[in-house]
């Protein structure tokens, strides 16, 4: 198991066109994706997700939006997405919320760095690096500088507090095609 470092930000349409030029300048293109994620239910931090490449099932431990967090990842065919959900339901983990993002994914130096555009939660910069429990707290200074490099300011946690929050009550009606 890895501990998972990352800073986040939400940014305007502005900002995300800087910085997709900006990392297809200067970083190296790992993935242009499209996924569907299902936050379920259970009191853990459990999620299924499938996506151009596989699906999996993951779990992080700690609080979400927490800068560091365990995780523990299954990868499997993405044909297994609808067993996966299938499986989840019948022990009684039902989707608390689904998320479906536009991610263009970047090797940046020695940093992932994620581009996301999710449909009714807005556009996201997202810099995460995989540590040990003990260089998490050096990690995420790191991290906080290497997103002053890119002249973006990290979002309060507590505004993506709330925002989740809302988007977790809402994101049946955020999410519907017109």
């Amino acid at each position: 198991m890895a501990t998972e470092v990352e800073v986040r930000a939400f940014i305007n349409d502005r900002q995300y066109s800087r910085l997709l030029e900006f990392f297809e300048k200067n970083a190296k293109l790992i993935a242009d994706d499209e996924q569907e994620t299902h936050y379920l239910s259970g009191g853990k931090d459990l999620r299924i997700q499938k996506n151009k490449r596989h699906a999996k099932i993951w779990m992080k431990k700690g609080k979400i939006h927490d800068d560091h967090r365990e995780e523990i990842e299954i990868l499997t065919e993405k044909e297994n997405f609808p067993e996966l959900e299938k499986l989840f339901l019948e022990l009684g983990h039902v989707p608390e919320i689904k998320w479906f993002r536009k991610r263009r994914e970047y090797e940046w130096d020695d940093v992932t760095a994620c581009l996301d555009d999710t449909r009714g939660y807005g556009k996201i910069i997202e810099l995460e690096k995989k540590t040990s429990d003990s260089e998490k707290t050096a990690t995420v200074e790191y991290l906080k500088g290497k997103m002053g490099e890119l002249d973006v300011n990290l979002t309060p946690r507590e505004e993506f507090d709330s925002k989740y929050a809302h988007y977790k009550a809402n994101w049946k009606k955020l999410t519907a095609s017109d």
